[in-house]
């Protein structure tokens, strides 16, 4: 299957023109967005400014009606189905946390791994000291090293939010996806959330979603504004924060 587009671009993530209509509801109108490889880039916006949406278009849950959608130069997203496209290496993290809460923390890194289900997975089942060494590095990644043989249930929310952002880390995947993780979080908690997202985004491209201004401002990337399916602001948070139709839509005086 020819799943490369004919164009070709340098960035991670490219949407071009891309429009989604439910029932005549333009949840996504002409939205052009650029995700450069390394970058973490934050997505802003009011309820409704389709944001859940582009991911969704992202993971190929939702097919765009016209647009195009390119991965890593060349692979056109538009026609994988969400399995191809996790195994090409795009890991999406839910707002609400989805642990086994009965197994310990490393053994929810193991069934990470396990469902790391592309063709070298199958056919060569990693050794056991090259799959301890991942989990291992992903635990201290997380900083739950400490808490490895504890019942994933027992953990505080945003430790739990960890756990969930290293199963997806187990998998390897080159772009991170996480949809508002700070999201219940205490203040200390949502610090150490920035830290972690930034600790992951040397080696991997990330888009956050979230609506805390204070985690965005503290992650000190390049933040995008979305409003009715389309972009409209995008720099960096200061220069966002005094757009005048941000203002206007969704931040208020």
């Amino acid at each position: 299957m020819n799943v490369m587009s004919g164009r070709t671009t340098s960035a991670m993530l490219y949407l071009d023109g891309v429009h989604v209509s439910f029932d005549g509801f333009h949840a996504i109108n002409n939205l052009s967005l650029t995700i450069e490889p390394g970058e973490m880039r934050a997505i802003i916006g009011p309820n409704g400014a389709g944001k859940t949406t582009m991911m969704d278009i992202i993971t190929g849950k939702t097919r765009p009606d016209r647009g195009h959608v390119l991965f890593d130069g060349s692979v056109d997203l538009t026609r994988l189905d969400e399995t191809q496209i996790a195994e090409l290496g795009i890991g999406r993290k839910f707002q609400k946390p989805t642990v086994f809460e009965s197994q310990t923390v490393e053994d929810n890194l193991l069934l990470a791994l396990a469902t790391d289900h592309g063709v070298r997975a199958t056919l060569f089942w990693r050794p056991v000291k090259e799959q301890s060494e991942r989990i291992d590095r992903v635990l201290e990644t997380i900083k739950l090293t400490d808490a490895r043989d504890r019942l994933a249930g027992s953990l505080s929310h945003g430790q739990k939010q960890w756990l969930e952002i290293g199963m997806l880390l187990a998998q390897n995947p080159k772009l991170l996806l996480v949809d508002e993780p700070v999201a219940g979080m205490t203040d200390v908690e949502t610090h150490q959330t920035a830290e972690l997202l930034k600790e992951i985004n040397r080696e991997k491209t990330v888009v956050v979603v979230e609506h805390d201004m204070a985690f965005v401002r503290a992650l000190g990337v390049r933040v995008t504004c979305l409003h009715e399916g389309t972009v409209l602001a995008e720099g960096s948070i200061d220069q966002v924060s005094a757009n005048e139709r941000v203002i206007e839509v969704y931040l208020g005086r």
